[in-house]
């Protein structure tokens, strides 16, 4: 009787499931380094599983009896932090923060541990990076020292649990999920094994016990969260610590939230004594003095919340064959689309200067609700007309050089008026030619440094 030879073994990329007959270093189809794993054999055998009665508590029921109750929320004591999480921190949330190295992740929840302790919750602080001294001296540096929150220094996981079974805490912090090791699963710390099985364990600590847990997650040279794509499943809300390192300003936001929306954005200041709170930043992008040929405020959305941004333009004659684009804080293919809608729709000559666009402050404003401030501010620099502080820029261009609306236009203008503009050019101007028209008309002051046509 011939015997069935066995298949051969099979690997399986665990990030997309892609499947190949021979180990590789790399996934074919998503290209993640180190996630292609051997499948376990299949045996032909199919096991029963025998069905279980639930219980009365978990029993299936129409929707229409189940009643809604909102999560208890209790606040983080920041108040940023808690407008992200749509409210404050649920009791067994698994909250996922991610962030470039050095922007200030373990400070901004050093800060959020001593706020809770300062409230009388029993905060446990486990560092997989650093020893307890030294987070003990930033604690003293910003001032979070309180005897309610607890340290610790492990990597391994099952001691990281002991510590939570030992201090019973009220809120816990892993910094961060790519240092931590169970020895249930080989392979050195970091790799995606491990990253699952650290993450898993805590999750189901945190949904068996109410406990919520903040993990502190490595990014990628592409900014994305480091390890498999399934912990970024697993967790509750994912929140993503984000800024330059040359400026002092910090934002924070929400790319998945269970209990709350993803549109809310915090902003924080970095000081010498820690990290601050933000709440109204209208003021931190926009250049101070009298208003200057080439500059246009423009009325950026970051989530829910409204903010004036300064696009600022600098034009000066070129030689070159090719004159230069210099771009920052903007979006280089949208700024080269505004040039040529600015020289064929408007008759505004860009080709041979050289221009450079930037915005105040080292924002991003990359929406397309900054083209028409965009073009004011490069028409202004060719023309030397400046625009008044009272007057605020909002619209998209096409093509064709219509202005647009833009989504929530009257969110942006409510909040222009409220900052004190006067005029805000949008779409109701038409086209971009009809814009530059009304600028020019609440500026009669032209400067005729240069021998170029009006607008």
């Amino acid at each position: 009787m011939a015997t069935r030879k066995p298949a051969p073994p099979a690997y399986v990329c665990t990030e997309c499931g892609w499947t190949t007959a021979k180990w590789v270093g790399r996934c074919g189809e998503c290209q993640q380094w180190g996630t292609v794993q051997e499948q376990a054999a299949q045996t032909g055998i199919l096991r029963r599983v025998n069905a279980l009665a639930p219980t009365a508590d978990r029993a299936a029921r129409p929707i229409t009896q189940i009643t809604t109750q909102d999560a208890p929320r209790r606040t983080s004591g920041v108040g940023e932090f808690d407008r992200v999480l749509g409210g404050g921190i649920v009791p067994g949330a698994a909250i996922l923060l991610s962030g470039e190295p050095g922007v200030g992740k373990s400070t901004l929840l050093l800060e959020v541990a001593a706020q809770a302790a300062r409230s009388g919750r029993r905060v446990l602080y486990a560092s997989a990076e650093e020893s307890p001294a030294q987070v003990r001296l930033r604690a003293e540096r910003t001032g979070a020292l309180h005897d309610e929150l607890y340290l610790a220094s492990e990597t391994d996981l099952a001691t990281i649990l002991g510590h939570i079974d030992d201090v019973q805490p009220q809120l816990v912090i892993v910094d961060s999920v790519q240092t931590v090791s169970s020895s249930l699963t080989d392979g050195a710390a970091g790799q995606p094994s491990q990253v699952r099985e650290v993450a898993a364990t805590l999750i189901r600590v945190a949904k068996e016990r109410d406990l919520p847990i903040i993990i502190v997650g490595h990014v990628t040279k592409d900014g994305q969260v480091a390890g498999p794509r399934v912990l970024e499943h697993l967790v509750d809300v994912v929140c993503h610590f984000e800024g330059d390192r040359q400026t002092s300003l910090r934002f924070i936001r929400a790319l998945k939230n269970r209990f709350g929306p993803t549109d809310e954005v915090g902003c924080f200041e970095m000081t010498g004594d820690g990290i601050a709170e933000v709440p109204d930043p209208s003021g931190l992008f926009l250049s101070q003095g009298a208003s200057e040929p080439g500059t246009c405020v423009a009325i950026s959305l970051e989530g829910r919340r409204a903010l004036p941004v300064e696009v600022q333009a600098l034009t000066v004659p070129s030689n070159a064959p090719n004159p230069r684009r210099i771009v920052h804080g903007l979006d280089s293919s949208r700024v080269a689309m505004v040039l040529a809608i600015l020289e064929r729709r408007a008759g505004v000559p860009t080709g041979s200067l050289d221009v450079y666009v930037s915005t105040v402050g080292g924002v991003r404003f990359t929406e397309p609700a900054a083209d028409l401030a965009i073009a004011i501010a490069v028409a202004g620099s060719i023309q030397m007309i400046s625009v008044p502080r009272t007057v605020a820029a909002v619209g998209e261009l096409s093509l064709a050089g219509e202005v647009r609306p833009v989504t929530q236009a009257a969110q942006r203008r409510s909040e222009a008026a409220r900052l004190g503009y006067e005029q805000v050019v949008d779409d109701r101007s038409k086209t971009l030619r009809a814009a530059l028209g009304d600028i020019r008309a609440r500026n009669n002051t032209r400067r005729p440094d240069r021998d170029i046509p009006p607008f």
